[in-house]
């Protein structure tokens, strides 16, 4: 039985019809208002009310309101109105106090506590008397309205104000190393160690993923030493020059320079070298196998900006890439597939491109009076 025409007119010109057409077909269009939208097309066709609830799903008296809805006040009449929701149960005080309590340390008010908790402030308002009883929900609520999470930290280091010249130049020499034109007779290599590599071998083979279940890997595992390894990162070619130790001492590294000299075409006569400021870098050892080999020139980040060592970035990939998972049979095992991961690296090698704006930021830190005047 067709229902009964109503004295509502549903009139869509092209613009509105392509608008309503346009949330039925967006995948992210609510269903209650991909549900309005096709009503209205299905009136303006010439639909009955009640022809038009059976094919949305509607009740007619539904499709009414949302029908005059849409010719008073048009598309936007097809939204849901705002409402006000539930009456707040705490006064904004209590957010306040809340707000001010996480950004305080838990001493301040006596606490014996690293940081706090929603649980631990909940309990501190009510011995504060600021209310009654409140549940740690409620207060998580708060605090992330606020944007606070005071159960988290993070380590940083306060840098020194103003930076010295001394800074400024060491972080403009290693920039300008890894962003200037080379010559052909150039070479600029990143090196650094990976200390403390553990074979670790598993007491259960590692079961490779099936459908349904990750990696297994058993979780006792025996002790068999450890490793060193020693890795250089050509920062124009992203080649990777490496060898491993199981002591990490001024000979050690001088070996393994003497490797590089010995995998690098004569034809390189500089050979800058960026490393960080740790003692055995330095040593009487080593400058005497420098004072030998003058095409080796050592460059030294300022102390705490080991980030700035580009191979750091490789050995993040190494992590995770072949030692996220340590099951070896023994130390020789997990030298030879170190040295057969750095063969696969080099054969896709890529350098890790620091783009301007990086270049911008890192040089910023070198904006201030002391730096500007030298």
């Amino acid at each position: 039985m067709q229902g009964r025409h109503s004295a509502i007119h549903i009139a869509v010109d092209d613009h509105t019809r392509a608008t309503l057409t346009g949330w039925l077909r967006r995948q992210k269009t609510p269903v209650a208002l991909a549900k309005r939208a096709q009503a209205i097309l299905l009136l303006a066709a010439g639909q009955t009310f009640a022809a038009a609830a059976r094919r949305v799903g509607l009740r007619e008296r539904h499709v009414r309101k949302w029908a005059l809805r849409y010719v008073t006040h048009g598309l936007e009449g097809l939204a849901d109105k705002k409402r006000p929701g539930r009456k707040p149960v705490f006064a904004p005080e209590v957010a306040l106090y809340v707000v001010k309590l996480a950004c305080e340390r838990p001493d301040v008010v006596g606490r014996s506590l690293s940081q706090w908790d929603s649980a631990e402030l909940a309990r501190q308002l009510v011995h504060d008397g600021v209310v009654e009883a409140i549940s740690p929900q409620t207060v998580q609520r708060i605090l992330a309205s606020h944007q606070l999470k005071p159960w988290r930290h993070h380590l940083w280091l306060s840098p020194t104000v103003p930076r010295d010249a001394t800074f400024a130049a060491q972080v403009t020499e290693i920039v300008t190393l890894y962003t200037r034109p080379l010559g052909t007779w150039e070479m600029v290599l990143c090196v650094d160690e990976k200390t403390s590599l553990q074979p670790r071998t598993r007491k259960a083979p590692t079961l490779a993923a099936q459908p349904g279940h990750p990696i297994r890997v058993e979780h006792e595992y025996t002790r068999k030493g450890a490793l060193n390894l020693f890795a250089g990162f050509d920062t124009r070619t992203g080649t990777v020059y490496a060898t491993t130790a199981e002591r990490k001492r001024q000979v050690e590294f001088i070996a393994f320079l003497e490797q590089v000299d010995r995998e690098t075409a004569p034809a390189i006569t500089t050979m800058h070298v960026v490393l960080d400021n740790v003692r055995m870098h330095k040593g009487k050892q080593v400058q005497a196998w420098l004072a030998k080999h003058p095409r080796f020139v050592l460059h030294f980040p300022p102390v705490h900006c080991s980030w700035m060592n580009q191979v750091e970035q490789w050995f993040s990939i190494l992590q995770r890439k072949r030692l996220q998972i340590a099951d070896f049979a023994d130390k020789t095992h997990l030298a030879e597939r170190l040295m057969a991961f750095v063969a696969e690296w080099n054969e896709h090698a890529h350098p890790f491109r620091w783009s301007t704006k990086s270049v911008a930021k890192v040089m910023a830190k070198c904006e201030n009076p002391v730096a500007k005047a030298a």
